[in-house]
């Protein structure tokens, strides 16, 4: 039977470019030392992660009182940012992901109303969540039924 399509296997070009002995290796120390750092940053990171959770909460109670101003929303957005591109460093994947949605969601926003506002704050509670109950990493079954009511409810707002 002759098939219609045809399989092309890449090479993996990039195993050739990095080096782990000789001198343009990869040392295995500093590497060792990059993680140790994270690993004693972690217990710090909790400490940031839940001041920027209190200025985003502050940020969001701005907005629920004025939803047409843009300084609350640019703020959260700021924040979510910033927690978008942490969480994940330090064992909070789920961060990471709430705060990549929070993002998406505010970009995709034309106005700010009453619904939108509340969409917000559910994102930001899901984050305290998470960081209340030290759920590390994707957060297994409770994740998922976060981000899966968290989905419903975006798209039930951008509709």
């Amino acid at each position: 039977m002759a098939s219609d399509h045809e399989v092309i296997k890449s090479p993996n070009n990039l195993k050739s470019k990095v080096k782990v002995d000789g001198p343009k290796a990869v040392d295995q120390m500093v590497l060792a030392r990059a993680e140790a750092v994270i690993t004693d940053l972690a217990g710090e990171y909790l400490e940031w992660v839940e001041g920027d959770l209190a200025k985003i909460q502050k940020a969001c109670d701005s907005l629920v009182a004025a939803p047409t101003s843009k300084e609350p929303l640019e703020l959260i957005y700021q924040i979510s940012h910033g927690i978008k591109g942490q969480g994940g460093s330090f064992g909070y994947q789920l961060m990471t992901v709430l705060g990549d949605k929070l993002c998406l969601y505010i970009e995709k926003l034309e106005d700010v109303g009453a619904r939108e506002a509340d969409v917000i704050r559910l994102h930001i509670d899901g984050m305290r969540l998470v960081i209340s109950k030290r759920i590390e990493g994707d957060g297994g079954e409770i994740g998922a039924e976060l981000l899966k009511g968290l989905s419903s409810v975006t798209a039930k707002s951008l509709n």
